[in-house]
């Protein structure tokens, strides 16, 4: 393996993993702490995902299952992962050779319109919240909205202040356009879009225009590249290919500073073909050092552009 730091942005094993039975030691997921450990560092935040046959009414219970089934993975497996909510935690547990693991919340209709709940999940050590999924919810429509493309609510609005005052990752994937520029408006600290690709590559309604890479990169805040044939080429099948032109589109936007990785695994049905798990992405190392890029480049990319947000914001 490269003697890389891997920080992937987004993932849904936890929710795999309540529907499977298995253990996030070793599992055929695609992750696991096994696979993980063979870099030298590895932080993956572990998303809780609200599927819409929960919202709006069983939207926090299902958060609180989710959250419930990430806390005891890591305490079954406390050797060998740590739960983490901030830059110092996260060092400390890559340099003691554990998995760091933040959690994140996907759907801001967990939040079932209260700004209460949004201040108890950061108290659980909630640290990022994509505002919505696809639909629409109480912050805000998602892009799936197309009829209306509506932007934040009175509500979103508080959210983004309030997640800004707590020090929390406010995450744009899945939100209309007009929420995303409603946000880069409001927003005082930098932004994220965990998991979405370059809409110039591939037209899904899903990845970002090079405008609003343009405006995440202006605010200091990072794009984390997504796994997903149909984010990736708009079809069922892709490869190692489709993902390095996404990055290098995002590259040649002068974004170095701004991309990583934010794969979707176990939340995706498919992956490219040449890419079926974490044991892959030492593959996507040797890829871009074949492309020329330098190892400071490729450190950034796999790992660091997002630790460097992490310790900004937390």
């Amino acid at each position: 393996m490269h003697n890389y730091i891997v920080f992937d942005a987004h993932c849904d094993t936890i929710t795999k993993l309540m529907e499977n039975g298995q253990d996030l030691y070793s599992n055929d997921t695609h992750l696991d702490i096994r696979r993980m450990k063979k870099y030298k560092g590895y932080i993956q935040m572990f998303a809780a995902w609200i599927a819409p046959e929960y919202s709006p009414h069983n939207a926090l219970k299902r958060t609180m299952q989710i959250l419930d089934e990430f806390f005891r993975q890591v305490e079954n497996n406390k050797e060998h992962i740590a739960f983490v909510k901030d830059y110092k935690q996260m060092m400390e547990a890559v340099n003691n050779q554990k998995v760091a693991a933040f959690v994140s919340v996907e759907g801001g209709e967990a939040l079932q319109g209260d700004l209460r709940v949004l201040r108890m999940l950061y108290r659980l050590g909630v640290r990022s919240i994509c505002l919505t999924w696809n639909g629409r919810n109480e912050i805000g429509d998602g892009v799936g909205e197309e009829q209306t493309n509506g932007g934040l609510t009175n509500f979103g609005r508080e959210v983004v202040e309030e997640m800004n005052r707590l020090g929390m990752i406010i995450d744009v994937s899945h939100l209309s356009p007009a929420g995303f520029w409603d946000v880069i408006e409001l927003s005082k600290q930098s932004i994220i879009a965990s998991h979405s690709n370059s809409k110039s590559i591939c037209g899904h309604k899903r990845n970002l225009t090079d405008e609003q890479f343009i405006a995440i990169k202006n605010n200091g805040g990072m794009v984390g590249i997504n796994f997903y044939p149909p984010f990736l080429n708009q079809s069922d099948e892709a490869d190692m290919l489709d993902i390095l032109k996404n990055i290098e589109h995002f590259m040649g936007l002068n974004g170095e500073n701004n991309i990583g990785l934010g794969t979707d695994f176990d939340g995706i049905d498919t992956t490219p073909k040449d890419v079926i798990g974490v044991e892959q992405l030492d593959a996507l190392c040797s890829n871009l050092l074949r492309l020329n890029y330098s190892q400071q480049q490729v450190e950034k990319i796999m790992g660091k552009n997002f630790m460097r947000l992490i310790e900004k914001i937390l």
